[in-house]
Parts: structure tokens; sequence; C-alpha cells
């Protein structure tokens, strides 16, 4: 409550950077191989859904689950 909007919106937005750096680090561990491209497309479905990723990159759609 005593935070300003302009420091609850810092917060926030620290907290989703930490989310994209965790997760894009733990596809990174699962796929230490992987091209970035793979992982940006690995991280779509992750995030979208592999329906709307598909839609969205369709080259997504060779990636085994």
């Amino acid at each position: 409550r005593a935070m300003t909007a302009g420091e609850k919106l810092a917060l926030v937005s620290g907290l989703s950077r930490a989310t994209l750096e965790l997760s894009d680090r733990g596809m990174r561990a699962r796929y230490p191989n992987a091209s970035p491209r793979e992982i940006f497309l690995r991280l779509a479905i992750l995030r979208l859904g592999r329906e709307l990723a598909v839609e969205a990159y369709p080259e997504a759609a060779d990636l085994a689950p």
C-alpha cells in the first residue's frame, strides 16, 4: 500500500523479466544443443500453447513435444 504506482510498476516489471529469464535458462538447460531459433520456438510453445505458437510460427510444428 505504501508503494507509489511507479514503484509497483518497477516491481512487476522486474518480476516479469526474472520469470522470462528463468524460463529461457530452463529451456537452454533442457535443450543444450538447440539453436537460438529453436529455443525461441520452444519458449513460444510454452508461453502461447502449441496451437497458437504453430499458427504464429509454423516451423514450431516440427518440434517434438
